[in-house]
């Protein structure tokens, strides 16, 4: 049997296909779904504006103009300036959320730095989802996120770097280093439907569940 209450948490390059892979994975598994959602009803739980929100979700603070290149723990030092406050504070409200969940029921989160926020929280799964570049520039085309291949490596570089800021900034790890996670998978090495077998597979077995057959 599996556990009343598990997460699994899920990273992703972008086009990777991680987002997919989360909601067939808590379909499969009869658990809740949570991307988009999360800011929602994170931002409203906190009072925030949704479109301010979302503006800054999973953006590192800006200061002085750039990026902090290095990592400064859980919560980051309010006193270095209104924008870091700000984003301190979207940061927080989606911690709190997150672990209101833990706590309440079944699910899979992705992004968020999810991984470390429930670094204590019993029978949490992380997961990192990557592909080849080319894997990733396709998908993002077929989505009708970009009209052309050129368009696409350039958003996609540049959503990765913020995602990466992001997780460096307010964890002690690093994004997408696979000792950061317990397990890495390329979703360019199998079809998505073998690709969630494998996965649910690996769940229930380290949940102590008979495997999928």
């Amino acid at each position: 049997m599996l556990p009343d209450r598990f997460i699994i948490t899920i990273g992703r390059t972008f086009g990777s296909g991680g987002r997919e892979l989360g909601r067939r994975l808590a379909e499969r598994l009869g658990i809740g779904f949570y991307d988009k959602q999360l800011l929602v009803q994170a931002a409203g739980n906190a009072g925030y504006n949704l479109e301010y929100f979302e503006r800054n979700d999973e953006r590192a603070p800006r200061i002085m103009g750039g990026f902090v290149p290095f990592s400064m723990g859980f919560y980051p030092m309010a006193w270095m300036g209104d924008n870091l406050a700000g984003s301190d504070g979207i940061y927080k409200a989606q911690c709190d959320f997150m672990h209101a969940l833990a706590e309440t029921e079944s699910c899979v989160i992705v992004g968020r730095s999810a991984d470390y926020v429930l670094r204590d929280v019993p029978n949490v799964i992380n997961i990192f989802v990557h592909a080849p570049e080319d894997d990733c520039v396709r998908r993002v085309v077929d989505r009708l996120e970009c009209k052309s291949t050129d368009e696409a490596r350039v958003l996609i570089e540049r959503t990765n770097k913020l995602r990466a800021n992001f997780y460096n900034f307010y964890t002690d790890k690093r994004w997408g280093a696979a000792c950061s996670y317990d397990l890495t998978v390329d979703s360019s090495a199998l079809p998505m439907d073998a690709l969630t077998d494998f996965v649910a597979d690996y769940v229930r077995r380290r949940l102590g569940d008979t495997p999928l057959r």
